[in-house]
């Protein structure tokens, strides 16, 4: 993979399963530089092309996710530049495999953003989120008002993000903004467990069943149940379904190659 001088990502490619884990690691608090977005969508690009990963693990080195973007760098960046940080961030959200945020501690501005545009977030009590921009005099920029509204609903997410309001990992989860909330001993194993669950799925099934969910969040009914009828179709002509019917009858576990 390309180098990104700067960045604070690591990505490695686990031996025992074909999972990708990207790791903040700049403890303690993680602090996310310009040049780790730019990695983390070239990251996410080059994951998306290899057929030997199959579900994607973000997390942090230390016990905060991250305590957000470095703040000084915004004012050495372009306007141009800082319109379009949303593109990087919603890397995750635009893959087609599995994507797992494990989440402690501070998860604050871009990481948040982050988290939020993961398929799943597997937090510990420790949790604390937040979108503290204002108190810059700023906005969140990364997708974080609309990921919020869409996930939390428009008054909790003005509540959250007008007031610049650090979220508990209780309140979060009530809020649907977390998956699930497990002790800190047991965070590790709650993903590894649902990375068991997510490898079980046929690759095309998942693909199609992620596209569907996510369109519809960004157009009207119609558009979305057309998408979804399509998908149906095609997967209907795929050898994954046919081994799933299979296996349905045979009373066994099916054998899915993402065909």
């Amino acid at each position: 993979m390309q180098s990104y001088p700067g960045s604070i990502l690591e990505v490695t490619v686990r031996e025992d399963r074909p999972v990708a884990v990207l790791t903040l690691n700049a403890p303690p608090l993680n602090i996310v530089t310009m040049a780790t977005r730019h990695h983390l969508r070239a990251a996410f690009e080059e994951i998306e092309a290899r057929e030997d990963i199959r579900a994607v693990v973000i997390r942090s080195q230390g016990e905060h996710f991250t305590s957000g973007g470095d703040i000084t760098a915004f004012l050495e960046a372009s306007p141009e530049e800082l319109s379009h940080l949303a593109e990087a961030v919603a890397a995750p959200e635009r893959c087609s495999k599995p994507v797992i945020a494990r989440l402690t501690g501070y998860t604050f501005g871009v990481g948040l953003e982050i988290a939020l545009a993961c398929d799943f977030r597997i937090a510990s009590p420790t949790t604390v989120l937040a979108l503290p921009e204002l108190r810059l005099g700023m906005i969140p920029g990364s997708g974080g008002t609309q990921r919020v509204a869409r996930l939390a609903g428009l008054g909790r997410a003005k509540d959250m993000i007008l007031r610049a309001r650090r979220i508990g990992a209780e309140e979060a989860y009530q809020w649907g903004l977390l998956t699930e909330v497990v002790p800190a001993e047991s965070l590790d194993q709650r993903v590894e467990e649902l990375l068991d669950e997510l490898l079980a799925f046929s690759p095309l099934a998942f693909k199609a069943c992620k596209e569907a969910l996510n369109e519809s969040q960004e157009g009207p009914l119609q558009q979305g149940l057309k998408l979804e009828g399509r998908l149906y179709g095609f997967l209907r002509t795929s050898e994954d379904f046919a081994e799933g019917v299979r296996a349905f009858k045979e009373k066994r576990k099916p054998r899915f190659q993402g065909k």
